[in-house]
């Protein structure tokens, strides 16, 4: 993606539509669309969450403030720690870690060794007690940074104590805990001995196998890239010294530092290795609005990546500390928007996009979360339009995914194909490579080409080998091919580790389909983890109506579904809302309302089978056997394994029709 001129102009960039189309078969090269457009299986259930930093260090003034000479106390006095990894990450990043002290060693030898064991330990440091520390500038800033840190750097727990709505989250979590625990051993146990420390990334998926030394090669260049990350945070921590006479000097106000933490670092690999080093940064220079800012959207993407909500809370603190810094940074007022987007709340999420582009119209986050939220919120001409000015501004991954996205919602496939081809010749890092790939492993499913999903799934993984996307449309493509053995152990290692509904519906409507011993009873856990799911999400201020609703109305409370349908169509008109009402409304027994909402949401073009599926349904049951007919071939014709239980339900339905001719 282009990096931006001194006079905050971008650098010419082909637009999307402008870029020659790469020959078929020929290697492409590319990583997250930090801001990829909303992550959706099949696209039932957004996620939008642009992901952090795909703005170059030149877009962010940073800043430093003082720190006194007890610091040391200061940050003892510090009570709350950022999120740490499981023990199952600890291994992952041994490698990182060690390649970070090596760097911090050679700097020191170099010259400079105080401020190069600063960036080595701080790039280096164990991410089992991780923290933003109170980086207090004054002594009579001290507690006011410290509480503000600890609001930020809360995890799970102390998110939950900070808010009286996550007592349920408590409640809920302890039933994740209980009904995943059997799926946990499931899938620890598929995960031993699978040659990459028990990585997500299994299922003898000889695809991945053709790649993985590709994969090796992108993993070494990643460490590479951190231990580089050390000695840019060493140089950083340096440039606050200079800051720092400012400040003795009597300005007691934001001084502009040398690139002290770019949000392309973010980008460059390990996200949680990124995290921890903004972290140590944020705790030399706590008034480095920059930093703060990017250290909001990081959260924001590791809830995306991770399928965590807890990290929402963090994100939403760090943001407001940003702008209690700089009111007017258009920075964190696109972060604040990408934050909206991920809670669902997009009509807020719209209006702070334009805030931000106010101050910045060339911000590329901006520019996409206004994407995102015109998109959810139904206004597809208005979303195609601000998609151009986008690919106009900032061409680059994360708009030109956008762009197909749109695309596709008209109908348009070829182009979204084309256009996410360039995203994919475009990118660089491994996880703007797994993201584009797994969309158009998205696309292919979709239209029921599994050879082409699973190959593009394959380069998702090489990539990236547990990106959570890749893994959970590997899964349903294996299924659909016939592959349901490997499709359930997959889904079991996903549900084990993120208990997301897309996912936990999939994996229980396979052992429904299964029917084996206890196979039911397993079903029914993996439903009731997506209503423990939802009472998480919202307890950290996340939208899951339409979750709740598609989950609901086949596997849950069927009243249930329909509020939640009927609320979220009150908020957002999209062909996802029309689709989710017209099926809640059907499993009620309210067909006739039902019918003008599946045909609304079919009215775009969009190529979904799961709509033509309902659709179909609810036309044989309001008494139009021909429609009917032609929309259940047409679901089963577009992609036949669409659902492993609502596909065995289309054909017994068109089965019926044919024989009632």
């Amino acid at each position: 993606m282009s990096p931006r001129t001194n006079d905050g102009e971008p650098e010419p960039t082909r637009p999307a539509s402008a870029r020659p189309v790469p020959v078929s078969g020929t290697p492409v090269s590319g990583a997250p669309a930090s801001g990829g457009p909303l992550a959706k299986p099949g696209r039932p259930a957004p996620n939008p969450g642009p992901g952090p930093a795909s703005e170059e260090a030149s877009d962010t003034k940073t800043t430093a403030e003082a720190k006194p000479e007890d610091t040391a106390e200061a940050d003892t006095r510090a009570e709350t720690q950022a999120d740490a990894p499981t023990d199952a990450d600890t291994a992952a990043h041994t490698e990182a870690r060690v390649a970070a002290r090596a760097e911090g060693e050679a700097a020191a030898r170099a010259g400079g060794q105080a401020a190069a064991r600063a960036g080595g330990e701080a790039a280096a440091e164990s991410r089992t007690e991780a923290q933003v520390g109170p980086g207090a500038g004054t002594e009579t800033e001290t507690g006011a940074d410290t509480e503000a840190l600890a609001e930020t750097g809360a995890g799970t727990e102390a998110a939950a104590e900070t808010d009286a709505r996550t007592e349920a989250a408590a409640e809920t979590g302890a039933r994740i805990e209980a009904l995943a625990g059997a799926e946990a051993g499931a899938g620890a146990e598929a995960g031993a001995g699978n040659g990459d420390g028990g990585a997500l990334a299994v299922g003898g998926d000889e695809r991945v196998a053709a790649v993985r030394r590709a994969g090796a090669a992108g993993r070494r260049w990643r460490a590479a890239q951190l231990s580089a990350c050390a000695a840019m945070l060493a140089v950083a921590l340096t440039a606050g010294a200079v800051a720092l006479g400012a400040v003795r000097d009597g300005q007691n106000v934001p001084v502009s530092t040398a690139a002290a933490v770019s949000p392309g670092l973010l980008a460059s690999g390990d996200l949680d290795s990124s995290i921890t080093a903004l972290q140590a940064h944020l705790r030399a220079q706590p008034r480095d609005f920059g930093g703060w800012a990017t250290l909001g959207l990081a959260y924001v993407e590791q809830a995306r990546t991770k399928g965590d909500p807890s990290r929402y809370p963090q994100a939403e603190q760090a943001l407001k500390r940003s702008l209690s810094l700089r009111s007017d940074n258009d920075q964190a007022l696109a972060g604040r928007a990408a934050l909206a987007a991920a809670r669902h709340d997009f009509a807020n999420a719209l209006d702070l996009a334009d805030q931000a582009l106010r101050q910045n119209p060339y911000s590329e986050r901006a520019l996409c979360s206004r994407i995102d939220a015109l998109v959810e919120l139904g206004r597809y001409d208005d979303a195609e339009e601000a998609a151009k000015t986008a690919d106009e501004r900032r061409p680059g991954v994360p708009v030109f995914t956008r762009y197909a996205y749109v695309h596709e919602l008209r109908g348009d496939v070829t182009t979204a194909r084309r256009v996410l081809e360039r995203a994919l010749a475009a990118s660089t890092s491994p996880g703007d490579i797994a993201y584009v790939a797994a969309q158009l492993g998205q696309l292919a499913w979709n239209q029921g080409d599994y050879a082409t999903a699973l190959t593009h799934y394959a380069r998702a993984l090489a990539a990236d080998e547990n990106y959570l996307p890749a893994l959970e449309g590997r899964a349903r493509a294996q299924a659909a091919s016939g592959r349901r053995d490997d499709a359930v152990k997959g889904l079991e290692l996903i549900v084990a580790r993120y208990p997301l509904p897309g996912p936990l519906v999939e994996l229980g409507e396979l052992y429904e389909a299964r029917g084996g011993e206890g196979d039911e009873a397993k079903a029914e856990n993996q439903y009731l983890l997506v209503d423990a799911w939802t009472a998480i999400a919202r307890a950290n201020g996340v939208n899951a109506d339409l979750d709740t609703a598609l989950a609901a109305a086949d596997h849950g409370d069927r009243t249930t579904a329909l509020r939640a349908a009927r609320d979220d169509w009150s908020r957002r008109h999209t062909v996802h809302t029309a689709d989710a009402l017209a099926w809640a409304l059907h499993v009620n027994g309210k067909d006739a309302e039902a019918l003008p909402y599946a045909r609304r949401a079919t009215a775009t073009g969009y190529r979904n089978a799961s709509f033509l599926y309902h659709r179909g349904m609810i036309e044989k049951a309001t008494g139009h056997p021909a429609d009917a007919r032609t929309h259940l071939a047409a679901a089963l014709k577009l992609n036949p394994g669409f659902s492993p239980l609502g596909a065995r339900e289309a054909r017994t339905a068109l089965e019926t029709l044919e024989a009632s001719k």
